[in-house]
């Protein structure tokens, strides 16, 4: 068979594979994620049928995939609304990353795996899962919750540090020493901050550029800016999805909602190639080992991100029914801990099957999490409180003589007769 014949087969039942498992998921009511990550084990390097005509192309599609989630998570935010929540939440950051990264980091140096991957895997174990915590608020009908926007400000706190985490774990998979990543580093810093000074001053001009009515000329302007901007990101080792991040954040207004109604069914058919990608690279037969570590650090960090969400909603003066939602909500990892994970595989190959086992449980959990821990906690804290004290009962009174009737005096009892 031919080479592009062959290709052609194996995109084609890829693509149609991955919608069924969609529909499916749509139907149980969780997300997709679990289902394409499975997808991907199943047909690898060591599954059932491996697919070996369509992997590059499956390749370039899941690079094209991390851009693209990038670029629309981006488009979300305006620059004024990023400075804000960093302004407002940043204690919460600050709490949300020492619970979380720093057991994924003790993790990977207690497993013997290094400095480096210890930084990889302190990245997968910190970065919630911004697509499927959006998905379970609005299936729990929490948008309009007081503590949803506390939520959202942890989930914006941590994209914005994923412009500065991405390029140091760029530069020390690149085994740059301290002097390059300094630079990288600062490069990144440099970029970060002249794209929120344009986008805070100028957006409406960026805008306006990019704009037009026509719906193709946007689709290709916008995405062909963003591949430009990622490509030379990736060229300054600052990382690509850093730069298609910074796009989305410099567009604003009717340009960038116009381009993210455009993109949306693209990166969601980009970005599940790259989680079946990420499963294609990952032999089966290496899970199992790492299973135990897997489910010890889902559960530990379960708990860190219920703590964080906790924390986080308290400060904004949450009643505590609100706060344990806040917490449940951000249990769920998915996309970014892949992406982590994705980029650390060549120097550790074992962060690649934990990562897939990790992810597998906390997304399953996550949607469970969210449902349930203010209900359990309602229903332990009730239980631990001690029984209240029956009231007393008030004192009977004494009978009182029978009122007289008809106007005769009351005469006291007769004593005996003697």
């Amino acid at each position: 068979m031919h080479d592009t014949t062959a290709m052609l087969i194996e995109l084609g039942a890829i693509i149609l594979g991955l919608g069924v498992l969609g529909r499916l998921a749509g139907r149980v009511g969780f997300s997709p994620i679990p289902l394409y990550l499975l997808a991907g084990l199943a047909f690898g390097h060591g599954g059932i049928i491996p697919l070996r005509a369509s992997e590059e192309f499956v390749a370039t599609g899941a690079e094209i995939g991390v851009i693209l989630l990038l670029l629309l998570l981006g488009l979300e935010y305006s620059a004024s609304e990023l400075v804000t929540n960093l302004k407002t939440q940043y204690p919460s950051g600050a709490v949300d990353f020492v619970l979380n990264a720093v057991p994924g980091a003790a993790a990977a140096l207690i497993l013997g795996w290094g400095p480096v991957a210890a930084v990889a895997l302190a990245g997968v174990t910190w970065i919630s899962s911004s697509g499927v915590i959006a998905k379970v608020l609005g299936d729990l009908g929490r948008l309009g919750n007081r503590e949803t926007p506390v939520v959202l400000g942890v989930l914006v706190i941590e994209d914005l540090a994923m412009a500065v985490y991405l390029p140091i774990l760029t530069a020390l998979l690149a085994g740059v020493g301290l002097a390059g990543g300094s630079v990288t580093l600062l490069i990144s810093l440099g970029t970060v901050g002249a794209v929120l000074y344009l986008a805070l001053r100028h957006g409406r001009l960026i805008s306006k550029a990019v704009s037009s009515d026509n719906a193709e000329m946007l689709l290709l302007v916008v995405l062909g800016l963003t591949l430009l901007v990622a490509g030379i990101a990736a060229e300054l080792q600052v990382s690509a999805a850093v730069g298609a991040f910074l796009v989305g954040i410099a567009l604003s207004g009717e340009v960038a909602e116009g381009a993210s109604n455009l993109l949306t069914p693209l990166r969601d058919l980009f970005a599940a190639v790259f989680f079946v990608f990420f499963g294609l690279s990952t032999d089966p037969a290496d899970i199992p080992p790492v299973l135990l570590p897997a489910l010890i650090l889902a559960v530990v960090t379960a708990l860190t991100k219920i703590a964080t969400g906790y924390y986080a909603a308290r400060r904004a003066g949450i009643k505590p029914a609100g706060r344990w939602r806040a917490g449940g909500t951000l249990v769920a990892r998915g996309e970014f801990s892949i992406v982590i994970a994705g980029l650390a595989v060549g120097v550790e190959p074992r962060i690649g099957p934990l990562a897939t086992a990790y992810v597998l449980i906390l997304v399953i959990v996550g949607p469970l999490a969210a449902r349930w821990t203010e209900p359990l906690a309602r229903r332990l804290t009730g239980r631990a409180r001690p029984a209240a004290p029956a009231p007393a009962k008030p004192p009977v009174p004494a009978p009182q003589a029978e009122a007289p009737k008809d106007g005769a005096v009351p005469t006291e009892s007769a004593s005996p007769t003697a």
